[in-house]
């Protein structure tokens, strides 16, 4: 029962983690929303798969540690012996959630070179999106509170 407990909370933590992970451009911050934002038309230059490594705040170690300590203490065997195993399996329970978190909040994205109208060039990395960008496109780059993103524009 102990076990199955100890991989559920590894599980639940991995599902937390992953929801927290998009930066998609199809998914605009509530913070954002209703605010005017600063609009720069372009045309893209190239587009190249990229990885956007992932997080690594210490709520994933903080978890898997307490999950590894409680799981490796068991309260069974000689008292001292218990808690070396549990102090342990909490440091290996935090390596390892600490590297679920990482692997959790990795994303796939692109970086995505646009020359300005006026001549000015920006490179861009973004999530990827429902949208495929290529080579030639005429995009809008869309500023809002310091977050940019690409998107054709409209016809």
């Amino acid at each position: 029962m102990q076990q199955i407990m100890k991989w559920a909370s590894i599980a639940l933590v991995v599902a937390t983690l992953g929801a927290c992970a998009s930066s998609s451009p199809d998914v605009i911050q509530r913070g954002d929303a209703q605010r005017m934002a600063q609009v720069q038309d372009g045309v893209i230059l190239s587009v190249r798969n990229v990885v956007v490594d992932g997080n690594q705040s210490g709520v994933g170690a903080a978890v898997g540690g307490v999950v590894g300590a409680i799981g490796g203490y068991g309260g069974s065997g000689v008292q001292r012996e218990a808690q070396v195993l549990g102090v342990l399996a909490g440091v290996a329970g935090a390596a390892a959630g600490n590297a679920l978190e990482r692997l959790a909040t990795k994303e796939d994205a692109v970086e995505i070179l646009v020359q300005l109208k006026g001549g000015d060039r920006r490179a861009i990395v973004q999530a990827k999106g429902g949208e495929q960008l290529a080579a030639g496109d005429a995009v809008i780059i869309v500023t809002t509170g310091g977050k940019v993103r690409v998107t054709k524009a409209p016809k």
